[in-house]
């Protein structure tokens, strides 16, 4: 059997790591003097804008593996693939990837070796000022808060338990919306994919110097910084992570869903077609990742030491706030619940959910609003640890 690939901590990789990877990635680099070369560096990060840019269509429909149950399939394997390349360019078939732990205090900095100008690692296009050790915001979209560092990884924590936990307690909700064949694109995106994923590409991007966000803060180029691969890998790492907490958290069983396909090339530039079906267990993959410990696990929110109902006789109802034309500030509202109270076996059959349907919004824009559930004046908006804080969206 096949020695199976540890993908490290990107924060915790020692200098000879460091070394190999480096070298892995220059020599991936240099593959791009033949421009048609599907190994070269540039190609392979072309994959990405090729599912996700409208560049084809599958049954008369655009071609999207984002915001749908395709994001973490399609990602597991590109990264599977473009892992098992960089391990025949260094001749080490034990090569893994890193993964950026940055639901991990210690993982919530951009990764040192990602931060060294000249290296084949480094990538000028992205936010000078999320330099140098900066505290990553999970949340971001976009917007510099001032908040304390250690706010930030609080919060940052919240993130976590809230995505993972309590707003991801079933497939659907944590894989994204059901996206078959012949349906229209981006139907909806998991927990996962919505936050913290899209934030670390956004506050890794250069927004404040390109138009457009590059590189990692948009879909076409994403794959030309490094850092997105490590990145990936820790989205990846959260899929294993979620069915660890056991529930009802398992894989998705629809057939539309396993049997979807993607093509990729292997380290031989020989074309593959995989399905989703076979890349559920990481480790018949052929990887797995070095433990770290998931604080996030067991961060539940604060409840206020005293109990009892907020009063919501001068809160309106939400027949009367919706439909909203536009949201461009804090908007409060009142909803009656299905039931008050449900027993176990209740709650172990169905969730509650509360969903906003209809919502348009600018995709070329980052967009974000929160929501708290039975709130007072006491709640703090920049301060998520707290058990009115929903979630993000």
């Amino acid at each position: 059997m096949t020695k199976l690939r540890i993908r490290p901590p990107a924060h915790a990789a020692d200098e000879e790591y460091v070394a190999k990877y480096q070298l892995a990635t220059s020599r991936m680099r240099e593959l791009d003097k033949d421009s048609f070369d599907p190994l070269g560096f540039k190609q392979q990060a072309n994959i990405h804008c090729a599912y996700c840019n409208g560049a084809y269509k599958v049954g008369g429909k655009e071609l999207q593996v984002h915001f749908s149950w395709l994001f973490f399939p399609f990602h597991r394997w590109y990264l599977y693939f473009y892992e098992r390349i960089l391990g025949s360019l260094i001749n080490d078939p034990t090569f893994a990837l890193p993964y950026w732990n940055w639901d991990h205090p210690k993982g919530m900095r951009m990764p040192p070796m990602f931060d060294r100008e000249g290296s084949s690692l480094y990538d000028d296009k992205r936010n000078q000022n999320h330099r140098n050790g900066t505290i990553i915001d999970l949340g971001y979209f976009g917007q510099e808060v001032d908040t304390p560092q250690l706010q930030i990884m609080t919060n940052n924590l919240t993130l976590m338990y809230r995505q993972m936990v309590t707003n991801a307690p079933c497939p659907s909700q944590f894989f994204g919306a059901a996206y078959p064949l012949g349906t229209e694109p981006s139907p909806g995106m998991g927990t996962i994919e919505n936050i913290p994923h899209t934030p670390v590409h956004i506050w890794t991007g250069d927004s404040p110097r390109q138009k457009n966000g590059e590189n990692m803060g948009n879909f076409y180029s994403a794959g030309l910084d490094p850092i997105f691969y490590c990145h990936h890998a820790n989205v990846d790492r959260m899929w294993d992570e979620w069915k660890l907490i056991g529930g009802k958290r398992r894989d998705l069983s629809n057939k539309d869903w396993l049997n979807s396909e993607f093509f990729f090339y292997d380290e031989n530039r020989n074309p593959y077609r995989v399905k989703v079906r076979d890349c559920l267990d990481s480790k018949k993959m052929g990887f797995s990742y070095a433990p770290m410990p998931t604080p996030w696990r067991n961060f539940k929110p604060i409840r206020k030491t005293t109990a009892g109902k907020v009063n919501t006789a001068s809160i309106a109802p939400v027949t009367k706030v919706f439909p909203l034309a536009k949201l461009d500030r804090a908007i409060s509202f009142s909803i009656t619940r299905p039931a008050s109270s449900r027993t176990t076996p209740e709650k172990n059959e169905q969730e509650e959910i509360l969903t906003f349907n209809k919502v348009a919004y600018d995709d070329t824009k980052y967009v974000r609003f929160d929501v708290f559930l039975n709130v007072d004046k006491t709640v703090n908006a920049d301060e998520l640890d707290k058990a009115e804080f929903a979630g993000s969206y």
